[in-house]
Order: structure tokens, then C-alpha cells, then sequence
């Protein structure tokens, strides 16, 4: 497999499991399709680490973990998003 093929096919991963993370969440989400996809790859790279940790070189539930990975990005994203908009127009002391 070339390398382009492989960034094109894990950037498409990443747009896959990030859309599936954001519409696990429900709210306003104000995250671009760049964004998504880094988000979905950084889920996957993660899941994937926490897979082949847990279980080995055997199969295990990697899109799973990958999934639950990205979701939890997706809310730290968001809760942090949500922080800097509170804090953006108060006065700092």
C-alpha cells in the first residue's frame, strides 16, 4: 500500500469515528470536518494503543475502544470550548 493511500484511508477513518463520537453527543457542536477528523484519528490511535495493550496481538474490540476514545475527545473538546466561551468576555482580576 502506498503512503498516500494509507493517509487517505486513515483520514477517512477518522471522519468516520469522529462523525459516529459527535452524533453520540447530543448538543451544539462547533467542530469543522478538519477538526472531526482529527479528533476521530487522535480516538483511534488511542483505542487502538488501549486495544493492543489489553488483548494483545490478538483481535479485540478496537473500533469499540476507538469509538469510546473519540467520544471522550469529543466532550473534553467540547467542555473546553464551553470553559473559554464562559471565561472569554469576563474580566480577569
Amino acid at each position: 500500500m502506498s503512503t498516500i493511500a494509507f493517509i487517505l484511508l486513515v483520514a477517512l477513518n477518522g471522519l468516520v469515528v469522529g462523525a459516529l463520537a459527535r452524533l453520540a453527543l447530543p448538543g451544539k457542536d462547533p467542530m469543522s470536518i478538519p477538526q472531526t477528523i482529527l479528533v476521530g484519528v487522535a480516538g483511534s490511535l488511542g483505542g487502538g494503543l488501549i486495544a493492543y495493550y489489553a488483548f494483545g496481538e490478538e483481535e479485540g474490540p478496537g473500533f469499540l475502544l476507538a469509538f469510546i476514545c473519540t467520544v471522550a475527545l469529543v466532550f473534553a473538546v467540547r467542555k473546553f470550548r464551553e470553559r473559554d466561551g464562559a471565561t472569554a468576555g469576563s474580566p480577569r482580576l
